[in-house]
C-alpha cells in the first residue's frame, strides 16, 4: 500500500482478498446491515460505506450531520444489497418490500428504514425521487450496459441527482439551487464510476455509454482491453473527466446558497471528489491498480481550509471555484 498524508491508495488486489475473507462483509453484504437492530451503531454503517464523505460530513452541525447519516444508511443498504458478491436480488426486494410497509404506517425493527421514512416525513421527500432512488437500484439487478448517455441519465438521476435534492431538503436550501445539486450528485457518482471500473467489470457491469466507448475505438473497458489499446483508453478516460469537470461547474453555482456552516462539508466533500478525479486524470490506468480515495487527514486538512475561508472577512462574497484553471493545469 502506498499511503502518505492526504492520500490513501489501496491496491486492488488487497481490496478483493479483503471482501473475499469477509473483512470487508460490513460494506458488500446486506446481511449485516440490512436489518439493524438498535445496537448496531449508525455511524459504522456511513464510516464503512464511504471514508471521504463520512469524513466531510463531521463538518455539518450535529443535528444536520445525523440527518445526513440517516439517508445515507439508507441509500449505502440499499446499495449493498445490489452491489454484493454474489448480488443479492432477493435481499433487495425484501428491503423495498418493507420500506413500503413502513411508509404506509407499518412498525418496523429495521431501524434504518425507520429513520429514513422519519426524515422523509420531517423534510418532505418527494416521493417521486425515493422512487427514482429504488428504480436505479433495481436497474443494478437486471442492466450491465448503457448504449447512450440518455440511458445512462436514468440511472443517474436516481442513484445520485435525488441524493442531491435530498440534502437539500435536511439543509433547508432555496429550491433555486436543485438544479445545482442534482449536478452535484451527479458530477460524484460518475468519478465513482471512473474510480471503480475495474470493481464494476467483476459485476459485469460498465456505466459508460457503449458508443462513447465505440467512438475511441473500444470494445469495452477490461484490463486487456485497455493494455491493447492504450492511447485509446487514456484518452477516454479523460474525456469523461472533462464530462466531469463540466457538470461540476453546474454543481459550484448553488454553493452560495448554502449557509456556511454546511457550506464547509459540502465543499469538503466535493473537493476531495475532485481531486480524486485529477489523480486519475495523471493516470488513467490507475483505476486498475488502485483504488484511489483520499485520507480522513487530507479531508479534514481541506475542511480546515474551507472553514477559515468560510469565515474569512476579507474573502469574496462568492464562492470561489475549487476547478480553478482546469484545462491549463491538467
Amino acid at each position: 500500500m502506498n499511503s502518505k498524508l492526504g492520500t490513501n491508495l489501496t491496491p486492488l488486489n488487497t481490496y478483493r482478498t479483503e471482501v473475499d475473507s469477509g473483512m470487508a462483509k460490513n460494506v458488500y453484504s446486506s446481511e449485516n446491515y440490512g436489518n439493524r437492530t438498535s445496537t448496531t451503531n449508525p455511524d459504522e454503517i456511513f464510516r464503512k460505506g464511504s471514508t471521504t464523505y463520512y469524513y466531510s460530513t463531521k463538518l455539518f452541525p450535529a443535528k444536520i450531520r445525523k440527518e445526513v447519516t440517516q439517508l445515507y444508511n439508507f441509500v449505502r443498504v440499499a446499495d449493498n444489497y445490489v452491489d454484493a458478491v454474489p448480488q443479492d436480488t432477493e435481499g433487495f426486494m425484501d428491503f423495498k418490500k418493507e420500506y413500503y410497509r413502513v411508509r404506509d404506517g407499518n412498525k418496523s425493527d429495521n431501524e434504518v428504514i425507520t429513520e429514513f421514512v422519519d426524515l422523509s416525513n420531517k423534510r418532505e421527500f418527494k416521493t417521486e425521487w425515493i422512487e427514482a432512488f429504488l428504480y436505479s437500484m433495481e436497474m443494478d439487478t437486471r442492466k450491465s450496459t448503457y448504449e447512450d448517455l440518455d440511458e445512462l441519465d436514468t440511472y443517474l438521476y436516481g442513484s445520485a441527482e435525488v441524493i442531491g435534492l435530498m440534502m437539500n431538503k435536511v439543509m433547508n436550501i432555496d429550491s433555486n439551487a436543485n438544479d445545482s445539486a442534482r449536478y452535484l450528485g451527479k458530477a460524484m457518482q460518475f468519478i465513482n464510476f471512473i474510480r471503480d471500473i475495474d470493481e464494476d467489470l467483476d459485476l459485469k457491469r460498465t456505466y459508460f455509454p457503449v458508443e462513447d466507448l465505440e467512438a475511441f475505438g473500444l470494445s469495452g473497458l477490461t484490463r486487456g482491453e485497455a493494455r491493447r489499446k492504450p492511447k485509446q483508453f487514456k484518452a477516454f478516460i479523460r474525456s469523461q473527466i472533462h464530462l466531469y469537470f463540466k457538470w461540476q461547474k453546474r454543481a459550484e453555482l448553488g454553493f452560495e446558497f448554502i449557509p456556511k456552516n454546511m457550506r464547509i462539508a459540502v465543499k469538503t466533500a466535493s473537493d476531495m471528489y475532485l481531486w480524486t478525479a485529477k489523480e486519475i486524470y495523471k493516470n488513467p490506468f490507475i483505476v486498475y491498480d488502485l483504488k484511489i480515495k483520499p485520507s480522513w487527514s487530507k479531508v479534514l486538512l481541506n475542511g480546515l481550509k474551507n472553514t477559515v475561508k468560510a469565515y474569512n472577512p476579507f474573502n469574496r462574497s462568492r464562492i470561489p471555484s475549487s476547478l480553478g484553471k482546469e484545462k491549463t493545469a491538467l
